[in-house]
This record gives structure tokens, sequence and C-alpha cells, in this order.
């Protein structure tokens, strides 16, 4: 710890009461030296530097106070060459005081030591080395408080920036979140719906239970290589990590989701244009988490997904003839994180029954700039 530290760390109380131990002592002396100790001496020394005592908590006021008696008691030379209590008021206002009162307080100290010298005719020389002094004093004060204030600055933006990587660490988490939520629901879904078909037809029709378990496999395995690309992220492998699956996987996504056996249609209307980045993942989630849902709980026979390309707005439109996902269990999880996704993105989210009041719908709609 330095020694600035170290003085920092004092109680200000007993350091205030030190330094006005050592005014009243120093001014003590100039009059023994002087010879002029008598009995009411230290009875007005006392009463000028007490102030010192409120000089943090009213810096102004007790530069002011102080001011008065430096006036009063100059004319008795009893202060000595420099006047030590009214140099550490001038320390203290330049450290603490706003601008208006630190110009006040300037004036009044020139105006003080001015007066204190010229009307009782001493050397004019002694303005300018009291001056100096009180200068010196002033830009102390003035460091001091360009050091707290660079001090204060610092701690606020280190406490912006460890709120900034929280809220950060918190987005990725949430992110994290979601997509582990996406694949594992929709890849279980798609086992799931697939070994119940294949233990069904396993006797019936060998060569489809064949094609169902290898459905299987291939779900399997995509699963664990999009988990593996998650996980990625948190190890900080991002050589190794693949990219995130966009709009141009949704006809394999819709395919995969066929082969339950659910009918699925996908139309496109508009002209189809880049994405920003982001965006394209945005939207397969959504358009995955819809087909998720639809197959885990919809008891739904068909599905159609509908996305419209306009001016700058991409509008996915996922609509089953089920009975949705109200009230199933764990479907109000995809849900919020598609209205977190979508939110992100910048973009609204409707979800509901749909037109006619057979089904469920899920709408939403991106900005594309």
């Amino acid at each position: 710890m330095s020694i600035v530290e170290r003085a920092r760390a004092l109680p200000r109380r007993e350091v205030d009461a030190v330094i006005t131990i050592v005014c009243s002592v120093q001014i003590l002396l100039q009059a023994g030296v002087d010879e002029r100790l008598e009995w009411w001496v230290p009875l007005m020394v006392t009463g000028y530097a007490l102030p010192l005592m409120w000089r943090r908590r009213f810096p102004f006021a007790v530069t002011f106070v102080c001011g008065i008696g430096t006036s009063l008691i100059a004319p008795t030379e009893l202060l000595g060459q420099f006047p030590s209590v009214q140099l550490v008021a001038t320390y203290t206002f330049a450290e603490l005081c706003p601008p208006v009162k630190r110009a006040l307080a300037v004036a009044g100290t020139v105006v003080g030591i001015t007066a204190s010298i010229l009307i009782p005719r001493d050397e004019p020389l002694n303005l300018g080395l009291v001056g100096i002094a009180f200068a010196v004093a002033y830009a102390l004060g003035t460091g001091a408080r360009a050091r707290r204030d660079r001090i204060a600055m610092l701690e606020e933006r280190a406490r912006r920036f460890a709120e900034e990587q929280d809220a950060a660490a918190t987005r990725e988490r949430e992110r994290i979140a979601r997509e582990m939520h996406d694949i594992i629901a929709h890849s279980m879904s798609m086992i799931a719906i697939q070994a119940e078909g294949g233990s069904a037809v396993a006797h019936r029709d060998p060569a489809k239970a064949a094609q169902v378990f290898e459905t299987i496999s291939d779900t399997s395995r995509e699963a664990l290589a999009q988990l593996r690309r998650v996980l990625g992220v948190l190890r900080a492998e991002g050589a190794a990590r693949r990219p995130q699956p966009d709009l141009a996987e949704l006809p394999a996504l819709v395919d995969g989701v066929r082969k339950t056996g659910l009918t699925v249609t996908l139309e496109e209307t508009g002209e189809a244009r880049p994405v920003p980045p982001g965006l394209g993942t945005t939207a397969y989630r959504i358009v995955q988490e819809s087909l998720t849902n639809t197959v885990k709980h919809a008891e739904a026979a068909g599905v159609r997904v509908r996305l419209g390309w306009e001016r700058d707005t991409l509008r996915l439109q996922i609509c089953d003839d089920g009975r949705g996902p109200g009230d199933a269990p764990g479907g109000g999880h995809g849900l919020a994180g598609m209205r977190e996704r979508v939110a992100a993105a910048g973009g609204e989210l409707t979800f509901g029954p749909a037109t006619g009041g057979s089904g469920f719908r899920v709408e939403a709609r991106l900005p594309l700039n």
C-alpha cells in the first residue's frame, strides 16, 4: 500500500483533529518566539483554528470563517509569515467546493491577503511570497479533486463494465439454453415418434421398420452434432464450430418431420434475398420449435409452413390442424424461447388458435434491415 493510500485509509475526523492541533501549535510557537505568548493567545488561537474540524463538511463556510479570523489576527503579527489555518482552508475549498463557490473563495482570499499585508504597510515582497504559498495550497487541492474525480470515474466505468459483462453472460446463457431446448426437444420428439412407429411396423413391414430406424439414427447423429456445436461455444472452440442452421436448411427440416407421418407443406411467396447475420437462424429455430410442438402436443394430421418475403420484413406463419400446445407440459418454454428470439431480432411474435378455431397458429414478423 502506498503512502497516499495509507493516508486515505486514516479516519478523517482524527486527521482533521491533528491538522487543527498542528496549526494551533504553530501559531503558539510563533507567539512564544516573539515573546507574546499571553494568557488570551491560546484562547484566540483555539477559536481561530477550531473550524478546521468541520472543513470537509462545510468547506466554503469554514473558509469564510477562517478568512475573517485571519484578517482580524494578521495585524497582531501572531500568524507569522504564512497563515497555516488559512492555507489549510484554501486547500480544502479547492478540493471540495463546486466551481461557483471556488471562484468566490478565491476572490475573497485574494482580497484578504492583500488587505492583511498592505493595510498594516507590511513589505510588498511578502505579498508575493504569501501569494505563492496560497497558490501552491490551491493547486494541491485542485490536484486532489482531479484525482478523486478520476478515481470515481474509473470506479463507475468498472461498475458499468461489470454490469455489461454480467448482462452479456446472461444473454449468452439464455441463447445457449434456447439452442439446447430447440435441439433436444425437436430431435427427441422425432426419435420418440419414429421409435413408436418402428415398433408397430417391425413385424408387418421389415423394410419400413428399417427405414424408420435409419431415420432415428440420422436424427440422433444430427442432434449430437448440433449439441457438440453448442457445447463448443462454452469451450471457446470457435474454429471447430459449424455454422448455425439458417433458412437454406428448412427443406431438410421439413423432410425430417414428414418422416413422422405428419403432412408438412412448405410455401414461399415474394422474392427471397439475403438476410442479416443471425436472422436466418432465428427464423429456422421458430419453424423448428413450432413443428416440434405440433409433433409432440397438437395431435395434428397436417401443418403448413409459409415464408412471405415483403419489402423490409420476413413473415413466418406455421399453422396446424390439431389442438395446439396450450395445455401441454413444457410447451410454454418453447413459446417463451421463440418470443425471446424474435424480440432479440427486433420483430414481433403472435400465436394462438388458427383462423376458424381449429388448430394452432404461430406467426412472426422479422425485420430484414
